[in-house]
């Protein structure tokens, strides 16, 4: 037993060492760069490692796969149906020239062969739906060397199997505890000094220490995601009093714009972990919370919202105006809400490479928890973020009007597809209103087709 003492003291000595240089490490090259706002680089150098890894084996891959005959890449079809961008009245009137000579010369008021319009339509839809494919992962044509979008293809190469092996030791015995070690230490920085700077007298200084006691914080949970983030026309960053408008595909998207600005969030107030969180920031910064049996009073929100944006003095609102996430994709329809209160608002455009691993949150398949494990085991997190030029709403647009501008050029900025449908549809049923709409289109066509001819 005694001869083990100087093996136990040892030991114990060597892991002191190894936590002090590891605590030495982080305090050096990340959290004190967070502080500062700087970078070392080193993320950037490991995405330029991890893509002359990624391209070497993706030659391994074609090479294995040409050698066996097995079809490597799924063959890239811009979806199962083409669809010409037609109007219903035109495609009809295509029908019942096809039916009948006659319909030129004399069309009915309702045709039986219209019927076929809308059976086509509805079968299309059901096969080729642009909707729900939304609310799914981004596929990918190639392996970036994460299990969860292998589909086999580690078996090809011998070389590629012991890469991948290797590369799930490093994800889930390297990166993943520095990572939660990260997150823990920003989560827990922002909520002990939001709580002290919350009993500092109002006035500049507590602005001061507010903002970079944000900044700090959330830019240590980016460096705890390896999130490499590429900020764009920084000059068009949301000014106090007014609001900033994004495309929503993650939960971290709020950290990717909080650690470049100073925001006030809006959300529903929670309990737990994050109900914590939420009253220690409230405290140090004007954020907007409401309560569960609030959310639905859209006056009320409205009232609030609109009283903070009045005051030139209070910072700019972070919202995501469609309510829901989307896989990085397409932008989906903004709700009008946040448009109605007539801010300014700045577009802000967040596009996502899913090459070093998928950011979408299928809130329907996965909970939070397993959500963030599935982040913190991707290999990194790469966006581009554009900041558009600020947009007011014009004389003669309606809240609707405005929403779908700001949405169209966030989609044309961020290469994302500009979708009309609600993103609610995620989890509720069509809206009565958009069949109406449809049928509203038919009997404008044939109350129209009457009324021509009554005139005639």
């Amino acid at each position: 037993m005694f001869l083990l003492l100087p093996f136990d003291s040892l030991i114990v000595n060597l892991l002191g060492i190894s936590l002090t240089v590891l605590f030495t490490l982080l305090l050096v090259f990340i959290i004190v760069p967070a502080i500062f706002g700087v970078s070392f680089g080193i993320r950037k150098l490991y995405m330029k490692t991890l893509l002359k890894i990624f391209a070497w084996a993706t030659l391994r891959m074609e090479r294995g796969a040409k050698e066996k005959n097995h079809q490597l890449y799924k063959p890239y079809t811009n979806g199962i149906i083409a669809k010409d961008p037609t109007s219903l009245e035109e495609e009809i009137k295509e029908i019942r020239r096809s039916g009948s000579s006659k319909a030129l010369d004399n069309t009915p008021e309702l045709a039986l062969s219209d019927i076929f319009y809308f059976c086509r339509k509805g079968m299309e839809t059901i096969m080729d739906d642009e909707v729900t494919e939304r609310f799914s992962a981004e596929e990918r044509e190639s392996w970036n060397l994460l299990s969860r979008t292998n589909y086999n293809l580690h078996s090809i190469s011998l070389r590629l199997t012991v890469l991948w092996g290797l590369g799930v030791l490093i994800r889930y015995c390297f990166l993943l505890p520095l990572r939660i070690a990260l997150a823990f230490t920003g989560i827990s920085l922002l909520v002990v000094g939001t709580t002290v700077v919350g009993y500092l007298p109002n006035g500049r200084f507590k602005e001061f220490m507010s903002k970079h006691v944000h900044l700090m914080c959330y830019r240590i949970c980016v460096r705890a995601l390896t999130a490499i983030i590429t900020y764009h026309d920084r000059e068009n960053r949301p000014r106090n009093g007014g609001i900033c408008v994004a495309n929503h595909t993650s939960p971290i998207d709020v950290i990717i714009l909080a650690s470049d600005g100073y925001y006030a969030m809006v959300g529903q107030v929670h309990g737990g972990l994050m109900g914590v969180i939420q009253r220690a920031m409230v405290k140090a910064c004007p954020h907007v919370w409401f309560e569960r049996s609030e959310v639905k009073d859209r006056h009320l929100v409205a009232k609030r919202l609109t009283e903070h944006v009045q005051d030139k003095s209070k910072l700019p609102i972070l919202i995501f105006p469609e309510g829901t996430c989307i896989n990085n994709t397409s932008v989906m329809m903004f709700k009008k809400g946040s448009f109605e209160i007539g801010a300014t608002v700045y577009p802000v455009a967040i596009k996502y490479d899913p090459q070093f691993g998928d950011a979408f949150w299928n809130s329907s398949k996965y909970g939070m928890v397993t959500y963030l494990l599935r982040m913190m085991t991707s290999w990194a997190i790469v966006c581009s973020v554009w900041y558009l030029p600020p947009m007011t709403r014009e004389g003669d647009e309606d809240a609707v009007q405005f929403a779908n501008r700001v949405k169209s050029a966030i989609a044309r900025q961020g290469g994302l597809v500009d979708l009309l449908w609600d993103g609610g549809l995620k989890r509720e049923k069509v809206k009565d209103t958009f069949k109406e709409e449809q049928q509203k289109l038919y009997s404008k066509m044939i109350v129209g087709n009457h009324e021509d001819r009554s005139r005639s």
